[in-house]
């Protein structure tokens, strides 16, 4: 197991009807900025009990944040703020909105071109405002870690970042909340958080036998409970599994002490970006292709996950990894999401495209040895057409 520090500031209330606690976790005297996504937030009465929990506070609403949320919208945001002069902001949605408020947060407090936020993967924010959570979507952990993706549409770039500043100071997680999802949005959301999993632990052997157990539970977990949530969406006990283990699967927990890859993140990115295809799906599309094309580095890794997670132990440790491959690709696809280019109207003038952004980016040695590169990654496109 490798050194590392683990610091996790925020705090988790969970729980039925703990909107309701709003008021005792946000600043006596606050000036509070609720930001959101589309009407789905008011419709389903989620913004009503918010507002309500926080009737004794001025409130300011910034509402219609995108999918993958954007760039020039979140500037808006941060002009609302500097209008208002608000100090303190509440994110109620999944993990986009969220992440915009991330970056809102600390675009509010630094004095250069907010872009550089981005380009320096946040390593030029000094501080943030401070800002709570209610989570409506379980999916990316942006709940409980410092991490956040924006787009930059003009610019053609979906860029990472994280910071110290940027946990949340706390996040209300209600299950109940998740009851009128789409089953769309389910799917995605099981996905998201079963390869954020697989990025931190499908690497190489690191002795990490804490980590390698939470993370091989959380990932049966999500195989035993994602079909059982698109079919039984007002099931309390699913819900509420699902929604503590997308929490867990990227609040550092598992990733602490080891290996990490992520380059199926960073391909997907250049994905959405290109034609705004759902985070999860990319997701879906990349690692499979990525997991046969990467077999000999991941081997050991992926015998491990074979037997471990999908009880794949009979036959050559070719056909083992071969097994657990497809076992990945089918269960993708039993929730719904498509796991081929084709799929999302993507070939190879879009694959040259996709490669290029990934130079242009600086995404030239990704993977857990930074061996990856845009032409390896044109290479697992290819496999994934």
């Amino acid at each position: 197991m490798n050194n590392f520090d683990f610091h996790n500031p925020t705090h988790i209330l969970f729980g039925k009807g703990r909107i309701a606690d709003l008021a005792n976790q946000v600043p006596s005297g606050a000036k509070i900025m609720i930001l959101y996504g589309g009407g789905s937030a008011e419709r389903t009465g989620v913004l009503g009990q918010v507002r309500n929990a926080l009737s004794g506070h001025e409130l300011v609403e910034f509402g219609g944040i995108e999918p993958n949320p954007r760039f020039a919208t979140a500037i808006k945001a941060v002009e609302l703020i500097e209008k208002n002069d608000v100090t303190f902001l509440l994110a109620v949605g999944g993990g986009s909105v969220i992440d915009a408020t991330k970056f809102i947060a600390a675009a509010a407090k630094y004095d250069g071109d907010a872009w550089d936020i981005l380009t320096s993967g946040g390593a030029v924010i000094k501080a943030a405002l401070p800002f709570g959570t209610v989570l409506t979507l379980p999916a990316t952990a942006s709940e409980m870690n410092s991490g956040s993706v924006i787009t930059h549409a003009e610019k053609g770039a979906k860029l990472p970042f994280r910071s110290p500043h940027c946990y949340p100071v706390f996040s209300i997680l209600d299950p109940e909340l998740t009851y009128t999802l789409p089953p769309r949005q389910i799917a995605n959301g099981v996905a998201d958080a079963y390869v954020h999993i697989i990025e931190q632990y499908l690497t190489y052997p690191a002795d990490a036998r804490v980590q390698d157990g939470f993370a091989e539970t959380l990932l049966r977990t999500l195989i035993d409970l994602g079909p059982k949530a698109l079919e039984t969406p007002e099931d309390y006990d699913i819900r509420a599994n699902l929604m503590w283990t997308a929490t867990l699967a990227l609040n550092g927990l598992i990733g602490a002490g080891v290996p990490q890859d992520w380059s199926s993140h960073m391909i997907g990115h250049e994905i959405t970006a290109l034609n705004d295809t759902d985070h999860a799906r990319t997701l879906a599309v990349v690692l499979p292709a990525l997991m046969h094309d990467q077999r000999g580095p991941k081997r050991e890794k992926l015998l491990q996950y074979g037997a471990n997670v999908w009880d794949i132990r009979e036959g050559d440790e070719d056909a083992r990894i071969d097994a657990a491959i497809k076992a990945t690709r089918d269960f993708f696809e039993s929730m719904g999401i498509k796991t081929r280019l084709g799929d999302y109207n993507l070939a190879s003038p879009e694959i040259d495209h996709i490669v290029a952004a990934l130079k242009d980016h600086g995404m030239t040695a990704l993977g857990e040895h930074s061996a990856i590169t845009p032409e390896d990654a044109r290479r697992i496109l290819q496999a994934a057409a």
